[in-house]
């Protein structure tokens, strides 16, 4: 591990040579090999079922974490995957999903799937990875997950295997008695053949693969994005991509005496990359508390305790689990903490601010996208951290912020602080094939070579980026992405509506939440009321459905007739930022919202009475875009 205090390291570190020339390992199982032939006997992965600090938990050394993988890249080989099979999973966090993960890469490609989607999703995205094996949970008391499984395999009859964990082993007496007395039943109406997890992966050598490990670097998993309606878009990852996520970690980050709470699911890239991949390189200790991580019952109420159980010094974190804890006394010793890296939706000042106040520890943001194999930029840990900004571009990535033509070529590249598209290239881009779709590849490059992201963006005459909107329409609620098609299409069903409009509304918990306007055909009539409850019988996506809909004479609209977004935003934040300002007694209202060329959309602020200015910033601090006075 080398210090990160700014720009200078970042190009000291590329200036020790070329990244092909560092001696790296092709493939994820050198990778893992590497490690274990240095620290053996170093944990590697904890997993606590229950949150309770002094409740029983399940910890693997790195032999034997390299132990199970070897049975586990051994068993799917044995089911007919090959190099270009696909072993999906839909699980909750666990060791087996850690084992899963890397197994399934090492034998073939491996296609983690959230298991928050519909039956109908999860489908979707096995048939398009084309997926022969499903590893997800036995039965179990309090979780849908399997019966959403067997609902999804009876959609994709390309599943063959189902392999089944059970999570009754993490479970102490009399508790582990009681699961198979109340297992729930689940009706199979599919062919697929139901196997054991850890019964099957014990009858597999563990010393040895039984098979030749890749030659050179491949394809290694599907990582598909957000839940959308129809096809989702799977992303591919290469060896190459994982390993360097995993090289920056343990080049930057962290060594084989850290530790990494990890309350992030394993279906998405933060926790797999930028986590777990740097864990492997570092021989760091990665802990896991209960299967829903920050949505586990009683992990809030327990997180302080738990990083003074496991002693750890990095946490791993999203700006809306920052708000939650910032609710709860720091009642436990969490002197061992460095410091908290936080992604996957913008961090408001102000819980920057509480966490600092709260743990003396400061909060590093970074930026990252499935697309890329995830990292992109982060704030340096051991220096400047600008709040606000997604810190520095990391070494070997080159970010470039381009404005384009409507056919996708670049017309110029922005100067300092001028707003444009990010665009990147490092080891993690997968140039010209992203997507496992070829036409979800059209127009993705800029010159070829860099992702074009769908994020605007500027670079500071520090060398830091900021984002200050999307190019496309994504909601992002709580770090989850959300098509807003999903609810126009759902809104457009209804015959009163001509014209839907749907946006992220500022929320300084999620970040967004999705909201709607509509523009009514004429002489129809119908309520916002009405509307909402027929969004909520047909938006199949629970976290899509709008939590606000507003019914305007008429929407903007741009030359060509399409909804104009960007003064539907306006609209939205001017009404949530007074329905706050009014509902917490300040004397202020938004007198407009401009859209600032450095900052993006920014309230105007005008005072009708006297002011608390120390207190108006802390509130309006919870969320994320910027603000000034008008007056």
């Amino acid at each position: 591990m080398g210090r990160f205090e700014g720009v200078a390291d970042r190009d000291a570190i590329e200036r020790e040579m070329p990244y092909e020339q560092r001696d790296l390992p092709v493939t994820l199982y050198q990778f893992i090999k590497r490690t274990v032939d240095r620290v053996p006997d170093r944990p590697a992965v904890s997993f606590q079922i229950l949150s309770d600090p002094k409740s029983k938990a399940e910890t693997l050394t790195w032999a034997q974490l390299m132990g199970r993988v070897t049975q586990a890249a051994n068993l799917f080989r044995s089911l007919g995957i090959g190099e270009k099979d696909v072993v999906a999973y839909l699980l909750p966090n666990s060791n087996e999903t850690v084992v899963t993960l890397l197994g399934g890469a090492i034998a073939g490609i491996v296609n983690p799937i959230n298991p928050l989607l519909e039956p109908e999703q999860i489908a979707a995205i096995l048939r398009e990875t084309g997926a022969k094996v499903l590893v997800t949970l036995k039965p179990f008391p309090k979780t849908d997950v399997p019966q959403k499984a067997h609902e999804a395999v009876k959609l994709a009859p390309n599943v063959k295997t189902i392999l089944e964990v059970d999570l009754n082993h993490y479970l102490s007496p009399p508790k582990s008695w009681i699961v198979p007395l109340i297992r729930p039943k689940v009706k199979i109406e599919h062919g697929a053949k139901i196997l054991d997890f850890n019964a099957e992966c014990a009858r597999q050598p563990a010393d040895h693969l039984t098979f030749e490990d890749s030659k050179g670097d491949r394809v290694a998993a599907y990582f598909h994005t957000g839940g959308t309606t129809g096809m989702p878009k799977v992303a591919q990852h290469k060896y190459s991509g994982m390993i360097y996520n995993g090289w920056l970690g343990g080049r930057l980050l962290f060594d084989e005496n850290d530790v990494l709470l990890c309350p992030l699911p394993l279906f998405h890239v933060f926790a797999a990359y930028p986590v777990l991949m740097s864990v492997i390189a570092s021989g760091a200790h990665m802990v896991m508390p209960t299967p829903a991580g920050y949505r586990g019952e009683g992990v809030f109420d327990n997180f302080w305790k738990l990083i003074e159980r496991w002693r750890v010094t990095f946490l791993i974190t999203v700006p809306t689990a920052i708000a939650a804890l910032m609710q709860r006394p720091v009642d436990a010793d969490v002197s061992s903490l460095k410091i908290a890296l936080s992604g996957s939706a913008p961090l408001p000042l102000e819980l920057y601010k509480r966490f600092e106040d709260a743990t003396g520890v400061q909060i590093a943001e970074g930026y990252g996208l499935t697309e890329a194999t995830c990292l992109v930029s982060c704030n340096p840990v051991d220096g400047h951290k600008k709040v606000g900004s997604v810190g520095i571009p990391l070494p070997y990535c080159h970010v470039r912020i381009l404005h384009h033509d409507d056919a996708g070529n670049v017309v110029r590249e922005c100067g300092v602080d001028e707003v444009g598209e990010i665009c990147v290239s490092n080891p993690g881009v997968f140039e010209g094939s992203t997507y496992t779709e070829e036409d979800k590849n059209h127009n993705l490059f800029s010159e070829g070579r860099y992702l074009r992201t769908g994020d605007l963006g500027r670079i500071d005459s520090d060398g830091y980026l900021w984002i200050t909107g999307r190019a496309k329409d994504l909601i992002i609620r709580g770090g989850h992405n959300i098509d807003p098609a999903i609810i126009e299409e759902a809104l457009m069903a209804h015959p009163a509506v001509a014209f839907v409009g749907a946006i992220g509304q500022p929320d300084s918990f999620a970040g967004e939440l999705p909201c709607a306007y509509v523009e009514l055909v004429e002489g129809a009539k119908v309520t916002a009321e009405e509307l909402m409850d027929f969004a909520r019988e047909h938006i199949h996506e629970r976290a899509a459905i709008p939590k606000h809909i507003e019914i305007l004479p008429e929407l903007p609209k741009t030359a060509v007739g399409k909804v104009f977004k960007p003064d539907l935003r306006k609209l939205a934040i001017k009404r949530v930022y007074d329905e706050v300002l009014k509902a917490a007694g300040f004397n202020v209202e938004v007198a407009e919202v401009i859209d600032d060329k450095k900052r993006g959309l920014t309230a105007r602020l005008c005072r009708t009475g006297e002011v608390d200015e120390e207190a108006l910033a802390h509130k309006l601090g919870e969320f994320t875009r910027p603000w000034e006075w008008a007056d």
